[in-house]
C-alpha cells in the first residue's frame, strides 16, 4: 500500500519553512519533512501520536 502523505491546512502553504506531513500507516502514523519527502521518516504508534499532539496542545514542549 502506497502511503497518502498530507500537509495540515494550518500550515502556510507550499512555501512554509517548518512543516511536516503526515500519513496513516498500519498500527500508527508516519511523520516526514514536506520539504525532504525522500528523506528520512519517522513511524510512530497510534498511542506515541495521540500523546504527542496532547503534550503540544497542552503547551508542555513549548520553549521558555
Amino acid at each position: 500500500m502506497t502511503e497518502k502523505w498530507r500537509k495540515s491546512s494550518y500550515s502556510g502553504g507550499a512555501n512554509d519553512e517548518a512543516c511536516v506531513e503526515l500519513a496513516g500507516l498500519v498500527g500508527g502514523v508516519g511523520v516526514r519533512d514536506s520539504k525532504d519527502p525522500d528523506g528520512g521518516r519517522l513511524a510512530v504508534s497510534g498511542a506515541g501520536f495521540a500523546g504527542l499532539v496532547g503534550r503540544i496542545k497542552r503547551g508542555v514542549l513549548d520553549l521558555p
